[in-house]
């Protein structure tokens, strides 16, 4: 190996092992801090679920291609103060929830951990909006 080219090599090395140590902890950080926070149960109503479709394509040499595609699942919740928390849930979490359901949601920090359903009662479709 040229002795211009000796140097490169640890230095990429170094770059690389960087990377990594930032992407590890870019990924733990919010996990501990979510591990430190109390586990909260608050009377909540869902207000919106929303969907984010990610799709990836790759091609092949052949000239063909796949495409796969990822959803995500997010539902928004108001509290009795007002305030309002978005979180991710798995899609059969999503299916199960509808605008307007009360309950009891369960979050520590940004995790969402359960929504219990409060029994359903007859609403006046004034507040409905209908």
């Amino acid at each position: 190996m040229p002795d211009d080219l000796s140097g490169i090599v640890p230095l990429l090395a170094a770059v690389a092992a960087g990377a990594i140590v930032v992407l590890l902890g870019r990924s733990l950080l919010p996990w501990q801090r979510n591990r430190s926070q109390p586990v909260l149960s608050v009377a909540a109503r869902v207000v919106s679920r929303r969907t984010n479709v990610a799709s990836h394509h790759r091609l092949e040499e052949a000239g063909g291609g796949h495409i796969r595609s990822d959803t995500s699942y997010y539902v928004t919740f108001q509290v009795e103060s007002g305030d309002r928390l978005e979180f991710q849930v798995d899609g059969r979490e999503y299916g199960m929830l509808a605008e307007f359901d009360t309950g009891k949601l369960t979050f520590r920090g940004t995790k969402y951990l359960g929504f219990e359903r409060s029994p359903a009662r007859e609403t006046p479709a004034r507040t409905l909006g209908y």
